[in-house]
C-alpha cells in the first residue's frame, strides 16, 4: 500500500473553487481499481497553537493506493488530466510526498 500526501496551495482566495473542483472529481477517483481513500482536508481550527498551519489558501489531500501501479494509472487518469487543466489558472503549487509503511 501507497500513502499520499499532496498538499496544494491555490492562489489567494481561490481554495474553495478549486476544492468544488477537486469533490467534483472525487467520484472518478474513488472509483478508480485500488484506490483505498482520497480525501481533502484543512486545518483544524480546535488545536490552535498546538499546530502548524497550512494557512487559508492550502489544502492537502490524503490518499491510499492498493499499489504503485494502481497509483501510475490514477496520474495519468482522463479525468485527472481534466482537472489539473480546469485548475491550473487557480493554483499557486504543488507538493507531494509518496510515502511507504514500514
Amino acid at each position: 500500500m501507497l500513502h499520499v500526501l499532496a498538499y496544494i496551495t491555490a492562489k489567494p482566495g481561490m481554495r474553495d473553487t478549486v476544492l468544488r473542483e477537486f469533490r467534483a472529481n472525487m467520484p472518478a477517483v474513488h472509483a478508480e481499481e485500488g484506490c483505498i481513500e482520497y480525501v481533502p482536508v484543512v486545518d483544524s481550527p480546535a488545536f490552535g497553537p498546538a499546530q502548524t498551519e497550512l494557512g487559508p489558501d492550502t489544502f492537502v489531500v490524503v490518499e491510499k493506493w492498493a499499489s504503485p501501479e494502481a497509483l501510475k494509472a490514477h496520474a495519468v487518469a482522463p479525468h485527472m488530466q481534466a482537472y489539473t487543466e480546469r485548475t491550473a489558472d487557480m493554483v499557486a503549487d504543488r507538493v507531494i510526498h509518496i510515502l511507504s509503511p514500514l
